[in-house]
């Protein structure tokens, strides 16, 4: 097929697998309010609970080392069954040491998974790349939109220690990702010219890009965490029920699957520049509209920030494999490093704040620090050989 040809069955059955595992992923922020009542965890502990999950993704420039040597596509197929498992196994945690351990597996398995994957859908996309990492990324907030109802309803089914009865359902799709991908090549055609660039050298070549996004995603990562991580326990905290929280994670998820699906696309008709920078600039606005608003609006609010916040994801993802580098893995290793790094630190202070001021101030003054993400939206683009 010409390597230019958006090749839609491939791109599909990776963006399947990202629904796969993320769906797994997904279980720990509708559980934390039953969590915090079953082992006594504070708002700070969730935090830390959070970076613990975040800890494997430090290694991810030596991941994306080793992906360069090996096939991607097993990475791909297996990593989702061992996040299903370490996950389906929170509820059944005895204590916060146990429940930490199932964490660190799960984020260990995710970094595994979110190295390799993007790099195949850019080379199953042809000159669609921002098509296909919205079909990536909308596999990923599809996931995050029913794993709140999946481990809940499991919950409501079987119990808190029971949510591992959905292990068999990931080993089936185990099965299917097996088959399904076990032909497709990618890694291998990436070995052609990367002996004649040491890692270093592409590191060096590709610094201001990364210093630039390192800014963004400082911003940016403190309105996404307070959102994801904390929203079941901010709702609950302001007297709401366990399945009113975890629905309002589900409506969020889901307007965020409609923005991630349609960015990447637009992007690549109106330029990355326009779509991004929509995007920084109206989520800090929507999220302190949703912060102030009464119960009748909240819903709405959260179909409405979703769609913006989320709207980043594959404009990013696309803007990194933009790049053209000769180790798209590494590249794209380097980003989810960042990324994940500064997720954990804004969890962690989100979780800091929320205990001394609670956490509707937190998410007010969050609010208005994601606006610094703007600027480094606007000048980031110098920086990679595109003008839009």
């Amino acid at each position: 097929m010409p390597e230019n040809k958006f090749q839609t069955g491939s791109v599909t059955t990776i963006s399947i697998a990202h629904l796969l595992h993320d769906t797994f992923s997904s279980f720990l922020a509708p559980l934390l309010p039953l969590l915090i009542d079953k082992l006594g965890i504070s708002y700070t502990m969730v935090g830390v609970l959070n970076v613990i999950s975040r800890v494997p993704m430090l290694v991810n420039p030596f991941l994306g080392i080793l992906a360069d040597r090996i096939h991607m596509r097993f990475l791909v197929i297996f990593t989702p069954l061992a996040t299903a498992i370490a996950a389906s196994f929170f509820g059944a945690a005895p204590n916060i040491t146990f429940l930490a351990i199932l964490i660190f597996v799960m984020g260990l398995s995710a970094a595994l998974f979110h190295v390799p994957s993007p790099v195949m859908i850019r080379k199953v996309s042809g000159d669609y790349v921002g098509r296909g990492m919205s079909f990536y990324m909308f596999g990923g907030e599809v996931a995050r939109t029913i794993g709140p109802l999946v481990v809940l309803g499991a919950v409501s089914a079987w119990g808190l220690e029971n949510t591992w009865y959905l292990i068999p359902v990931a080993a089936g799709f185990t099965f299917y990702l097996y088959y399904a991908l076990k032909d497709i090549k990618i890694s291998e055609e990436f070995k052609v010219k990367t002996e004649e660039t040491h890692y270093s050298i592409t590191l060096k070549k590709y610094m201001p890009f990364l210093l630039m996004l390192s800014g963004l995603l400082a911003f940016l990562a403190l309105l996404k965490s307070a959102v994801t991580a904390f929203l079941p326990t901010y709702l609950t905290a302001q007297g709401e029920s366990v399945w009113f929280s975890g629905i309002a994670l589900v409506v969020l998820e889901g307007a965020g699957a409609a923005g991630t699906l349609l960015a990447g696309t637009l992007s690549d008709k109106i330029g990355r520049k326009t779509t991004l920078v929509v995007s920084l600039v109206l989520s800090p606005v929507l999220f302190w509209l949703f912060i102030h608003a009464g119960p009748a609006m909240q819903f709405p609010m959260l179909m409405v920030l979703g769609f913006f916040l989320f709207a980043s994801g594959p404009v990013l993802l696309a803007m990194v494999q933009d790049l053209g580098s000769e180790r798209p893995a590494f590249i794209n290793s380097i980003y989810m490093t960042i990324s994940f790094f500064f997720g954990s630190l804004a969890v962690m202070f989100v979780g800091f704040l929320g205990d001394r001021i609670g956490l509707f101030r937190t998410y007010e003054i969050i609010a208005g620090l994601s606006l610094f993400s703007i600027p480094f939206g606007f000048f980031i683009f110098r920086f990679t050989g595109r003008k839009s």
